[in-house]
């Protein structure tokens, strides 16, 4: 049996077993391992798995996740997110379609603490979805833009979904979060106009929140001004090397924390729930790129990847026709994998590829990034979508799938804006 047969075999055996509802970091562990074992032998299969996992375990780069993680959770706890969307909705909840705009504007804002899709969804769902029902927006609508306002959450930095895919591929995190700044803003931007513009076409959809003043309205800028100094002090330091990626976590978590005594917003009970989230995600995600790290092992003994890179380039096509095939293999893989789950696996098999073609390795990171996140609202895996049904009683996963297909095109024409003009990523 030829060893892409093996390999082959060892993506099937993977997947078949994700599908039985073992978690992914697991099925990835075992598949990783049975198959290293077929190539190499048991005892030397064991003691990979022994060494990948304590280096990941012990490692110093990894160490930034939980930080940052922290972060996210002591923000959300101290109703920084809260004072977001308030300084969101008197500018622009007026307007028709404000209250769903102010919700991805909130989202947007969010996502430089939260690093996750799903933490961004569950958070803004909370506050934006009582609102938006107050004001009679059509259901649809409601679910779509909280579901479609979450997905910033893996592109807009500090993103979980980044700083793996730098450890995988030796990247500097800061690099990724500095080039994912521009992307995410475009699309948070374009999403936003496609609220309004809809809204302002079918009022009815959504209508206008009450007027607000604009002393008002000059106030409640407050309410971001420490969101924006944290940001800013995050990865500004990042970009002007004054942290690494660790020292910036830290710092952040550091700050948030004054944040909110300052503010005297977040209680013992609060700051140990924030402590035990934090943990729990952490293990999560180092799991996760423990599991990745051992099934790479595995495909590298297949020679795969480079096969594949071999065979690609072979062919008469150019690179840009094998970048859409790959864009679409990262469309459909995020349909039916969480976004971080399926960009862990695929990066082993299609980053050599991609560098081999003579892509820059930052701007393909991105692109795939922006690709994959689609599926966090795409079914049947949509996990935002399940999380917004499941926030409202009122409104179920179709209604909410409906409700976000018309940002599909924002997202694709920002997708085809980098592909046309990738020097507006800053590598």
């Amino acid at each position: 049996m030829s060893f892409t047969v093996v390999a082959v075999i060892g993506i099937a055996i993977m997947l078949m077993i994700m599908m039985l509802r073992m978690p992914v970091a697991f099925a990835l562990m075992l598949a990783g391992v049975v198959g290293s074992a077929y190539m190499i032998g048991t005892p030397a299969a064991i003691q990979l798995l022994a060494a990948d996992t304590y280096r990941q375990f012990t490692s110093y780069g990894l160490s930034v996740i939980p930080l940052f993680v922290l972060m996210g959770q002591i923000a959300f706890r101290a109703g920084i997110s809260e004072r977001l969307y308030a300084t969101a909705y008197k500018w622009i909840g007026s307007l028709p379609g404000g209250v769903a705009a102010t919700t991805i504007l909130a989202s947007i804002g969010f996502s430089t603490f939260s690093g996750s899709n799903s933490a961004t969804t569950a958070t803004m769902g909370a506050v934006s979805l009582p609102e938006m029902k107050k004001y009679r927006y059509q259901p649809a609508l409601s679910g779509g833009s909280v579901a479609i306002g979450g997905t910033l959450g893996v592109l807009i930095p500090p993103s979980t979904a980044l700083i793996i895919i730098a450890i995988q591929s030796e990247q500097s995190i800061a690099r990724l979060f500095v080039a994912a700044l521009v992307p995410g803003l475009v699309v948070g931007a374009l999403l936003v106009a496609t609220v309004l513009v809809l809204c302002w076409r079918r009022p009815e959809l959504g209508p206008p929140g009450p007027k607000v003043s604009w002393p008002e309205r000059f106030k409640s800028l407050t309410g971001v001004l420490e969101a924006l100094a944290l940001f800013a002090l995050v990865i500004g330091g990042l970009y002007l090397g004054w942290f690494t990626p660790t020292e910036a976590g830290a710092v952040g978590a550091f700050g948030a924390i004054v944040i909110a005594l300052l503010r005297r917003s977040l209680t013992p009970k609060a700051l140990w729930a924030a402590v035990m989230d934090s943990l729990r995600i952490s293990a999560m995600v180092v799991l996760l790129v423990t599991g990745a790290v051992v099934f790479g092992r595995f495909l590298s003994l297949t020679r795969l990847p480079f096969e594949l890179a071999a065979w690609v380039g072979s062919l008469a096509v150019p690179s840009m026709v094998v970048l859409l095939i790959l864009v679409l293999i990262y469309l459909v893989g995020g349909a039916f994998m969480d976004a971080l789950g399926f960009l862990v696996i695929s990066i082993p098999i299609f980053f050599p590829l991609a560098v081999s073609l003579g892509f820059d390795p930052v701007w393909f990171t991105i692109i795939v990034t922006l690709v994959t996140t689609i599926g966090a609202v795409t079914p049947p895996v949509g996990v935002n979508l399940y999380i917004v049904s499941a926030l409202d009683k009122d409104l179920d996963v179709v209604s909410v799938s409906k409700g976000t297909v018309v940002f599909f095109i924002p997202y694709a024409l920002a997708i085809a804006l980098f592909i046309a003009v990738p020097g507006l990523i800053i590598t």
